[in-house]
Parts: structure tokens; C-alpha cells; sequence
């Protein structure tokens, strides 16, 4: 008698399973779409140079970029400039104060250094954010490599103004010590700062005051022709005719650092630079 073949009962899925699966079926139909906004160039910010994107009122709403406005400046080609969201105004309202360059120029000897040590001080103290870009300590680094013939000196003052309106763009109350003996060189650092930033302080003290303080021995070394080019000596100085601010003799004696420092505070604070 042969066996009979009986099928194995069919399994059957429970009702939540059933709907799990269900479920699962009709996620994969739907796709949820998020706007996500694109950054634009490296940082997303606004307005810069990087190609935009917009859409022309066609029916297939393409997206048209605009070509970017390239440039070429002195020697660099190709170049594009881009503008962050976050300028001077936000920065100097983080500060409360309003970025500025503080130039001091004068002979060796005149005592910039001196003046601008004990501003950023007296500023510090009150609360304010400062830097110094002194003429010897940039010549250890960025400076380096020049030396000190007409073309140099140009090209010395051309650097530290760059630099110095990056302290101003910035927030800083930056403070530029320097012989800076041409007065085109000047004028140029000044006409990099609109809006009344480039304030000039001429150390307006007589040759023979700082040939006797002669605290490098610079002056010895020049009149020995041991130093060739010496400003003052056998290169000229060429005094500002409309400084900001003039550091004079009083009464045949040199003011102090601090009478020095709080002169320049004075002209800051009644100028609005001490506040956003």
C-alpha cells in the first residue's frame, strides 16, 4: 500500500507582521525631500565672488551660473576677491571700539617705540584691543629680505601698510612704529584707509636731541660712514605737513611716555575711535 504525500501546512504570518510589512513597502515608495542650502565657495558666504546660482523664468528652471569677475593686480593674474557676511562693523561692535592705524614716524631716536609701547599699554589698560607693528621687529621676519636703499624703504612701507589695514579691517587699533622717511610712502599707507583710519603722529623732535639720546649707536656709526644711507645723516627725512597729531618739546624738555600716550588718547577718544 503506497504512502500518500501530504503537503506540511502553510505557515501563516501574524496580523502585526503583516502590517510591519506593508509599511516598510510603502516607505521605500516615499521619498521625503529637505532643501538643503549650498555653501558658497569654501565658506558659504554670502556675496563673494564664487560663481552664483539662480533660476531664469524658463520651464525647465535650470540653474544659469554668472561668470565670476576675475582681475589682475601687479603681477598676480587671475585673481578674484570675496566678501564674507562678517565685515568691520561686526567685528568693531565685538570690540567696542572702531579699527584704526596709529602711524608713528619720525627720526631715529624721536622715540616712536617709546610712544607706542606705552600707548598699547594705556589703551590695554583701558580695556581696548591693540597691536604694534614696530619697524625693527618686522625686519626679523617679514621684512627680511630688504634692505635699506630708496627702493627698499619703498617697498618696507608698502608691506607694513598692507598689514596695517588688515589690523584696522579687523577691529584693532593698530599702532605703526616707523622712521617711514618719505612722505609719498606716507600718503600711500594713508590713501589704503578711507573714513579718516590713518592717523599720523609726527615725532617732531630736533636732530641733534635724538643724535645725543642715540640709543642703537646708529648715529655714531653714521657720522664714522660706517652705516651708508643713515636717515638724517646722509638720507633725508621728510617731515609730514598735515599730521594728526604732532609730539613736540615743551619748554625745551621732551615730553614723557605717558604725557606722550595720553595726547594720542586724547585725540582717539575725542574722535570716536574708542567706541563702536
Amino acid at each position: 500500500m503506497s504512502s500518500l504525500s501530504i503537503p506540511p501546512p502553510l505557515l501563516r504570518a501574524s496580523p502585526s507582521l503583516t502590517a510591519a510589512a506593508k509599511w516598510r513597502k510603502g516607505a521605500v515608495r516615499v521619498r521625503v525631500r529637505t532643501s538643503v542650502p549650498a555653501l558658497d565657495g569654501d565658506g558659504g558666504c554670502a556675496g563673494s565672488g564664487m560663481e552664483q546660482q539662480h533660476h531664469q523664468g524658463d520651464a525647465s528652471g535650470s540653474a544659469v551660473r554668472e561668470k565670476p569677475v576675475m582681475s589682475n593686480i601687479g603681477k598676480s593674474t587671475n585673481i578674484l576677491w570675496h566678501d564674507c557676511p562678517i565685515g568691520q562693523p561686526e567685528r568693531q561692535k565685538l570690540l567696542g571700539q572702531k579699527g584704526c592705524v596709529i602711524w608713528i614716524t619720525g627720526l631715529s631716536g624721536s622715540g616712536k617705540s617709546t610712544l607706542a609701547c606705552a600707548l598699547s599699554r594705556e589703551l590695554h589698560c583701558r580695556g581696548h584691543h591693540t597691536y604694534v607693528l614696530d619697524g625693527d621687529n618686522l625686519r626679523h621676519g617679514l621684512n627680511r629680505d630688504l634692505s635699506f636703499k630708496a627702493e627698499d624703504r619703498t617697498e618696507n612701507i608698502r608691506r607694513v601698510g598692507e598689514v596695517a589695514k588688515l589690523f584696522a579691517d579687523a577691529g584693532t587699533i593698530c599702532i605703526a612704529s616707523l622712521i617711514s622717511p618719505y612722505r609719498r610712502d606716507r600718503d600711500a599707507c594713508r590713501a589704503l584707509l578711507p573714513d579718516s583710519r590713518f592717523i599720523e603722529v609726527f615725532m617732531d623732535l630736533p636732530l641733534e636731541i635724538c643724535e645725543a639720546r642715540d640709543p642703537k649707536g646708529l648715529y655714531k656709526l653714521a657720522r664714522t660712514g660706517k652705516i651708508k644711507g643713515f636717515t638724517g645723516v646722509d638720507d633725508p627725512y621728510e617731515s609730514p605737513v598735515n599730521s594728526e597729531i604732532v609730539i613736540k618739546m615743551e619748554d625745551g624738555e621732551c615730553p614723557s611716555p605717558k604725557a606722550m600716550a595720553n595726547q594720542v588718547l586724547c585725540y582717539l577718544e575725542e574722535n570716536g575711535y574708542l567706541q563702536a
